[in-house]
């Protein structure tokens, strides 16, 4: 063993020895931690977990003794490179997520640093008040992340940036002691500055340095307020009061101290909020509108051009937050209004609107007066970032590099027209959205950064858009911070003599340079440590699925672009990604996991990385309840890539016996079937129970279904001679033929919902034909036994694809099954079948459909009618949908079904995954887990539900 990875053993020995924490240097975590969502990457030296303060405490100290730096990370959202360096990590985002106090007299907040921006907003709109910058990444975005980059949003422009609410902090120092910042008054600062501690050094050594130095503070900063570049040494002039050294902290990106704890100042929530949005034919046309919703005292001035909205529409994702527009804008305003009471904002609406009309400005209004209307173009604004980055064409990303720049919002027009010109001149087109009423737009050029030139073409934009921003007057980095994109600009941007006052307060608070270095001052040029041209060459692999695009199977995963949008807490809603929401452990999001697959399939021989214990043991609790194919902006399909990866670790592994017999269910429940009830008898009997959990590690505390003798193959039979005794005009089919897929467990374990099923759908006028005896390969697929889930899918094309190429739908009432056809299906085909199969597969892609459509549509046109005497007639109706089903946006049947029963009325639940997902539940190794997946949304709404809801 080397020396360097001798010191590294040692390191990361005694980070374990002396943390409660856990503590990670193995290669896969180093890799997953290398990214943040900017368009860096540099492999850390290892990863820690802290539990608290003292753990944070330890590992600055054991840092300093090996003489390697640290980086704190919260969400790892940074844009600009903030959160990747040469370093130990410090993940605070994992347990250091507490909420302290609430001091709702006070208005205040005390936090840990790994606090989710939202989560803080829920826990004190209890109290009438708010945490009020407003990231668009608020569901993931922790309130140390920030801090550290000074975050703001689209309230900024009325409330400021997150320096403005931040109170105190308590931080870990580079020498690892403990300190407290406050606002301090002079006889205090005195006191403090009395002694021989690092602590002591800085009151003595700030103020001083900054009265020094006052006239260059002053005349060095841009007007513009909204700043989150550079050091904020205008905010300790002593004109600025008592002296507050958390002041300097703020927005310094790690680079001055560690943050343990900070007391952040509250608002009173609005009483109403009023909102519209303007239509204008194009973006400068937006902009020169901007002002005049300023000057009526908007809250919220938010721009999208046409680019974001034609993204929307695409989408399945985001299509219905685009449907209430009025025609095809080249760009929208939205614009929020904060009152005491509804009438004054209404009020402020109409003033507004009126003022438009009058100065010929847009061409149509639509309000939104609604909280749920509101939400709904919130959330269209908010995913501006994710629908740029799923827009790229041909290797071209949107590149975030001059997307914080800022300029007095009455200069915003002009400023935006030059900006444009200087993308027109290099070549370049670009999104334009974001912060109107802040004079920030986020502008990310479209680039392949593995393109030789590329990094070339993109400095000289960079460095054409920070002299355009110096003209203005304007700020380089505004709420993304510095981090490796601008930080290089900072002498420029600022002269040398505020520069150099940067370093010296960097050297001040951390003599050493250990505190995330090269961030800040001291950094490298924006050109190094680009991601995309350190990635080799992807090797080749022999893949079962066909993964579309350049790269195969490490493209795909490549997709993710690290935004984070599988890190929300549970309470943010959606179903991505369960297994984080459980754990909070950045290797079990679907980031985390597309990471470990790119490092994997970048080795020389990406078969034996695939066969790796320790990618089996980062992918094993992927669900595959595909949330992230629909809810991930790129949707990154982390179900079909960890299908595909299980298969070549059987290769080099073998396959489980567990993992046979759940992969092969359908015969596990036929035989079970026609042994039943003999067979249902081990299930309950506890040796046995105990005996399957020691042996297969099926847990012995999990129900197991129960088969049924009169399966649905008997019960059709029968329902077919009842029909051929039906009269001929009763008996008569209107819509002609259709094929129901007798799945694996309505045919043998629920065979009931089947035959009700097939009641009602020969009721509605089908003539309804069964499957039986192929199989869609879901639970095969799973499992990662592709080889035998295309023999099973390519029985099932032979039969099937004749009725579908005549247009007969193909239809089942279990949603994993179905929407396995449609997806799985075409994908497994075209990478294991022939060009015919392929096409085959395809038309009965086409033609699969979900009973609930179907009967939805016969509720629709009249040929079924609901029952009014119906016991479940005027019931409350609570509705969990199946985790495919909401990937696949196929609720609406479901919806449609439930709420035309008479009277009833139809809560759905947005509670995310139920932890079964297949077999998952019943492992034993992922039983708790699974409960505590279930636990954290659906299962406490079903216990509050009532005695008389009904739960389906």
């Amino acid at each position: 063993m080397g020396e360097s990875a001798e010191r590294g053993r040692s390191l990361e020995e005694a980070l374990r020895g002396e943390l409660a924490g856990e503590v990670r240097f193995d290669s896969y975590s180093r890799r997953i931690f290398s990214t943040d969502a900017s368009m860096y990457a540099i492999e850390p030296l290892g990863v820690v977990f802290p539990r608290d303060r003292d753990d944070v405490r330890a590992a600055v100290e054991i840092a300093g003794r090996f003489d390697v730096p640290v980086l704190p990370r919260g969400a790892g959202t940074s844009l600009a490179g903030q959160t990747v360096g040469r370093a130990v990590v410090l993940d605070m985002s994992r347990h250091m997520r507490d909420i302290v106090a609430v001091d709702p007299e006070e208005r205040t907040a005390r936090v840990q640093p790994g606090v989710v921006q939202d989560d803080l907003n829920r826990a004190v709109a209890v109290h009438g008040l708010l945490f009020a910058p407003d990231t668009s990444t608020g569901n993931r975005a922790t309130i140390g992340g920030m801090i550290g980059n000074n975050s703001c949003g689209s309230r900024s422009a009325r409330y400021g940036m997150t320096i403005d609410h931040v109170a105190g902090m308590d931080v870990v120092l580079a020498d690892a002691s403990a300190a407290r910042f406050e606002a301090l008054a002079a006889d205090e600062v005195a006191r403090r500055a009395r002694g021989d501690t690092l602590e002591s050094s800085l009151y003595r050594v700030i103020p001083a340095l900054v009265e020094e130095n006052a006239e260059v503070i002053r005349t060095s900063v841009p007007s513009h307020w909204r700043r989150s570049g550079g050091y904020r040494l205008e905010r300790v002039l002593p004109e600025g009061g008592p002296l507050n050294l958390s002041h300097l902290v703020v927005g310094s990106e790690g680079t001055l101290a560690v943050a343990v704890e900070a007391t952040v100042r509250l608002v009173r929530r609005p009483g109403a909020i009023a909102a519209l949005v303007g239509h204008f034919g194009s973006v400068n046309e937006a902009i020169e509108a901007s002002p005049v919703a300023l000057e009526e005292g908007a809250t919220t001035v938010e721009l999208m051009d046409k680019m974001i909205l034609d993204l929307a529409r695409q989408s399945s994702v985001h299509r219905h937050l685009a449907e209430h527009l009025e025609g095809d804008p080249g760009a929208i305003l939205w614009v929020e209004f904060y009152a005491d009471t509804a009438p004054e904002a209404a009020a402020d609406i109409d003033r507004l609107r009126a003022r438009w009309k009058a100065e010929g400005l847009g061409y149509a209004v639509v309000a939104a007066p609604t909280p749920e209307e509101q939400a709904g173009f919130r959330a269209l604004r908010k995913a501006g970032l994710g629908l740029l980055m799923a827009a790229g064409t041909g290797g071209d990303r949107s590149t975030a590099f001059v997307e914080d720049t800022a300029v007095a919002p009455d200069r915003l027009a002009e400023y935006t027209r030059r900006f444009a010109s200087i993308l027109e001149a290099h070549g370049l087109r670009a999104g334009f959205y974001g912060h109107a009423s802040a004079g920030c737009l986020h502008i990310r050029p479209f680039m392949n950064l593995g393109r030789s030139g590329e990094p070339a073409r993109m400095r000289a934009v960079a460095e054409a858009v920070l002299e355009l921003v110096m003209d203005f007057d304007g700020m380089n980095a505004s709420e993304h911070g510095d981090g490796l994109a601008r930080g290089e600009f900072n002498r420029r941007f600022f002269g040398d003599a505020y520069y150099r006052l940067m370093q010296e307060v960097k050297r001040t608070f951390d003599p050493h340079g250990r505190l995330n270095p090269g961030k800040k001052v001291d950094v490298p040029p924006m050109t190094e440590h680009l991601r995309e041209p350190a990635l080799p060459r992807a090797p080749a692999l022999d893949t079962h699925f066909a993964f579309p695009g350049d790269g195969g199977m490490r493209g795909a995963a490549n997709q993710c672009q690290r935004i984070g949008a599988c890190r929300k807490s549970p309470a943010g809603g959606g179903g991505m990604c369960p297994s984080y929401m459980a754990t909070k452990e950045e290797e079990h999001s679907t980031r985390g996991r597309a990471m470990a697959l790119v490092e994997a399939l970048s080795i020389p021989d990406p078969r034996a990385a695939l066969g790796e214990a320790r990618l089996h043991e980062v992918l094993d609790l992927c669900l595959e309840c595909k949330a992230c194919k629909s809810e991930c902006p790129l949707s990154v399909d982390m179900a079909t890539l960890k299908s595909e990866a299980l298969a070549h670790h059987h290769e080099a592994h073998g396959i489980p016996l567990r993992t046979r017999l759940f992969g092969n269910v359908r015969t596990l429940n036929r035989v079970g079937s026609a042994l039943a009830p003999l067979s249902n008898l081990p299930g309950a009997f506890g040796p046995v129970r105990a005996l399957m959990e020691r042996v297969v590690g099926i847990d012995r505390r999990r129900p197991l279904p129960r088969f049924q003798r009169d399966t649905l193959q008997r019960r059709f039979k029968r329902f077919e001679a009842a029909r051929r005794s039906r009269s001929p005009r009763s008996g008569t089919s209107s819509r002609g033929p259709l094929l129901f897929l007798a799945d694996s467990f309505t045919s043998y374990t629920e065979p009931e919902i089947g035959q009700a099923s097939i009641e009602l759908l020969d009721a509605a006028g089908w003539d309804v034909r069964l499957v039986d005896g192929v199989c869609c390969g879901r639970s095969l697929i799973s499992k990662g036994m592709l080889r035998e889930a295309w023999k099973a899918q390519r029985a099932l094309v032979q039969e099937l694809r004749g009725p579908a190429g005549a247009g007969v739908p193909i239809v089942g009432c279990e949603p994993s099954c179905v929407l396995t056809l449609k997806d799985e299906l075409p994908a497994l085909a075209e990478g294991s079948g022939t060009p015919d199969e392929a096409e085959g597969a395809r038309a009965i892609a086409a033609q699969a459909r979900l009973v609930d459509d179907l009967l939805a549509e016969a509720l629709l046109d009249g040929s079924l009618r609901p029952d009014p005497a119906s016991e479940v007639a005027g019931r409350r109706i609570l509705f969990h949908g199946h985790c495919h089903q909401k990937a696949a946006g196929a609720l609406q049947g479901s919806v449609r079904l439930l709420r035309a029963i008479p009277g009833a009325t139809v809560d759905v639940l947005d509670a995310g995954c139920c932890g079964m997902a297949g077999s998952f539940g019943f492992e034993k190794e992922h039983y708790d887990l699974s409960l505590t997946i279930g636990g954290q949304r659906l299962f406490p709404a079903v216990e509050n539900a009532g005695e008389d809801t009904l739960v389906v």
